[in-house]
Protein backbone atom coordinates (compact mmCIF):
# COMPACT_ATOMS: atom_id res chain seq x y z
CA UNK A 1 0.00 0.00 0.00
CA UNK A 2 1.25 3.69 -1.10
CA UNK A 3 1.63 5.90 2.13
CA UNK A 4 0.30 9.18 1.14
CA UNK A 5 2.85 11.83 1.87
CA UNK A 6 1.75 14.81 4.64
CA UNK A 7 3.90 17.36 5.95
CA UNK A 8 4.93 17.62 9.83
CA UNK A 9 2.96 20.77 10.29
CA UNK A 10 -0.06 19.05 8.09
CA UNK A 11 -0.08 16.26 10.56
CA UNK A 12 -0.46 18.52 13.77
CA UNK A 13 -2.81 20.58 12.37
CA UNK A 14 -5.07 17.06 11.63
CA UNK A 15 -4.46 15.72 14.94
CA UNK A 16 -5.44 19.08 16.16
CA UNK A 17 -8.93 18.47 14.29
CA UNK A 18 -9.10 15.00 15.59
CA UNK A 19 -8.45 15.94 19.30
CA UNK A 20 -11.29 18.95 18.76
CA UNK A 21 -13.74 16.32 17.35
CA UNK A 22 -13.13 13.81 19.82
CA UNK A 23 -13.25 15.70 23.29
CA UNK A 24 -15.49 19.15 22.50
CA UNK A 25 -17.65 18.37 18.91
CA UNK A 26 -18.39 14.74 19.87
CA UNK A 27 -19.65 15.08 23.68
CA UNK A 28 -21.63 18.58 22.23
CA UNK A 29 -23.69 16.42 19.97
CA UNK A 30 -24.34 13.40 22.38
CA UNK A 31 -25.80 16.30 24.81
CA UNK A 32 -27.65 18.08 21.71
CA UNK A 33 -29.31 14.59 20.93
CA UNK A 34 -29.84 13.77 24.43
CA UNK A 35 -31.82 17.44 24.79
CA UNK A 36 -33.63 16.61 21.77
CA UNK A 37 -34.85 13.12 23.25
CA UNK A 38 -36.11 14.95 26.06
CA UNK A 39 -38.52 16.78 24.12
CA UNK A 40 -40.64 13.42 23.32
CA UNK A 41 -41.65 12.18 20.16
CA UNK A 42 -38.66 11.51 17.89
CA UNK A 43 -40.54 10.74 14.34
CA UNK A 44 -41.00 14.50 14.14
CA UNK A 45 -38.63 16.11 16.61
CA UNK A 46 -36.36 18.09 13.82
CA UNK A 47 -33.50 18.58 16.22
CA UNK A 48 -33.35 14.91 17.05
CA UNK A 49 -32.53 14.18 13.12
CA UNK A 50 -30.41 16.59 12.68
CA UNK A 51 -27.86 16.04 15.90
CA UNK A 52 -27.71 13.01 14.64
CA UNK A 53 -26.64 13.68 11.28
CA UNK A 54 -24.17 16.07 12.41
CA UNK A 55 -23.44 12.57 14.78
CA UNK A 56 -22.61 10.65 11.37
CA UNK A 57 -20.51 13.64 10.30
CA UNK A 58 -18.33 13.70 13.18
CA UNK A 59 -18.14 10.59 13.21
CA UNK A 60 -17.07 9.40 9.77
CA UNK A 61 -14.30 12.57 9.71
CA UNK A 62 -13.17 11.41 12.85
CA UNK A 63 -12.61 7.80 11.42
CA UNK A 64 -11.18 9.35 8.57
CA UNK A 65 -8.81 11.17 10.00
CA UNK A 66 -8.01 8.60 11.84
CA UNK A 67 -7.24 5.99 9.49
CA UNK A 68 -5.31 8.71 6.67
CA UNK A 69 -3.34 9.55 9.65
CA UNK A 70 -2.35 5.84 10.57
CA UNK A 71 -0.71 5.52 7.04
CA UNK A 72 0.29 8.54 6.09
CA UNK A 73 4.61 8.79 5.55
CA UNK A 74 5.02 12.44 7.44
CA UNK A 75 7.67 13.95 6.34
CA UNK A 76 9.20 17.18 7.80
CA UNK A 77 10.43 19.97 5.26
CA UNK A 78 12.83 21.38 6.94
CA UNK A 79 14.97 18.54 6.96
CA UNK A 80 14.84 18.15 2.87
CA UNK A 81 18.10 19.70 1.43
CA UNK A 82 16.56 20.24 -2.05
CA UNK A 83 18.28 23.46 -2.80
CA UNK A 84 16.50 25.59 -5.18
CA UNK A 85 14.61 22.68 -6.67
CA UNK A 86 10.75 21.86 -6.02
CA UNK A 87 9.68 18.96 -4.75
CA UNK A 88 6.97 17.84 -2.14
CA UNK A 89 6.97 20.27 0.78
CA UNK A 90 8.37 23.69 -1.03
CA UNK A 91 6.83 26.85 -0.30
CA UNK A 92 7.22 28.46 -3.96
CA UNK A 93 6.85 32.01 -4.73
CA UNK A 94 5.41 32.36 -8.38
CA UNK A 95 5.03 35.86 -10.31
CA UNK A 96 2.58 35.97 -13.28
CA UNK A 97 4.12 36.95 -16.71
CA UNK A 98 1.06 38.89 -17.95
CA UNK A 99 0.51 41.11 -14.61
CA UNK A 100 2.58 41.70 -11.15
CA UNK A 101 0.80 39.17 -9.34
CA UNK A 102 2.70 37.44 -7.02
CA UNK A 103 1.36 33.86 -5.56
CA UNK A 104 2.69 31.49 -2.65
CA UNK A 105 1.89 27.84 -2.75
CA UNK A 106 3.35 24.79 -0.44
CA UNK A 107 3.06 21.93 -2.11
CA UNK A 108 1.72 19.14 0.52
CA UNK A 109 -0.14 15.95 0.64
CA UNK A 110 -4.07 15.90 -0.81
CA UNK A 111 -5.26 15.08 2.89
CA UNK A 112 -3.63 18.51 4.23
CA UNK A 113 -4.27 20.70 1.31
CA UNK A 114 -6.17 24.21 1.57
CA UNK A 115 -5.93 26.83 -0.86
CA UNK A 116 -7.14 29.43 1.52
CA UNK A 117 -4.23 28.69 3.36
CA UNK A 118 -2.04 28.36 0.31
CA UNK A 119 -1.59 24.29 0.84
CA UNK A 120 -1.67 22.76 -2.71
CA UNK A 121 -2.28 19.53 -2.85
CA UNK A 122 0.83 17.52 -4.93
CA UNK A 123 -1.75 16.10 -7.27
CA UNK A 124 -3.21 19.52 -8.52
CA UNK A 125 -2.10 20.50 -11.78
CA UNK A 126 0.00 23.57 -10.23
CA UNK A 127 2.04 21.10 -8.33
CA UNK A 128 2.61 18.87 -11.11
CA UNK A 129 4.04 22.01 -13.19
CA UNK A 130 6.34 23.21 -10.25
CA UNK A 131 7.58 19.72 -9.81
CA UNK A 132 11.09 19.06 -10.96
CA UNK A 133 11.30 22.84 -11.72
CA UNK A 134 14.25 25.43 -10.37
CA UNK A 135 14.11 29.02 -9.14
CA UNK A 136 13.91 31.04 -12.23
CA UNK A 137 12.50 28.41 -14.30
CA UNK A 138 9.60 29.61 -16.66
CA UNK A 139 6.27 27.65 -16.15
CA UNK A 140 2.94 27.20 -17.86
CA UNK A 141 -0.48 26.17 -15.58
CA UNK A 142 -3.63 24.78 -17.98
CA UNK A 143 -6.44 26.43 -16.33
CA UNK A 144 -10.38 25.96 -16.65
CA UNK A 145 -10.11 29.79 -17.43
CA UNK A 146 -7.03 29.64 -19.71
CA UNK A 147 -3.45 28.75 -19.58
CA UNK A 148 -1.17 30.88 -17.35
CA UNK A 149 2.52 31.55 -17.42
CA UNK A 150 4.52 32.21 -14.19
CA UNK A 151 8.39 32.36 -12.66
CA UNK A 152 9.37 30.69 -10.22
CA UNK A 153 11.09 33.37 -7.54
CA UNK A 154 12.16 31.36 -4.89
CA UNK A 155 11.96 27.89 -3.44
CA UNK A 156 11.85 27.49 0.56
CA UNK A 157 11.56 24.63 2.65
CA UNK A 158 10.77 25.38 6.10
CA UNK A 159 8.74 23.48 8.44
Amino acid sequence: MNRAPITSAGALRLRAELEELKTVKRPAVIEAISEARAHGDLKENAEYHAAREQQGFIEGRIKHLEAELSHAQIIDVSTLNAGDKVVFGAKVELAAMESDEIRNYQIVGDLEADIKLGLIAISSPVARALIGKHEGDAITIEAPGGTHEYEIVSVKYEG
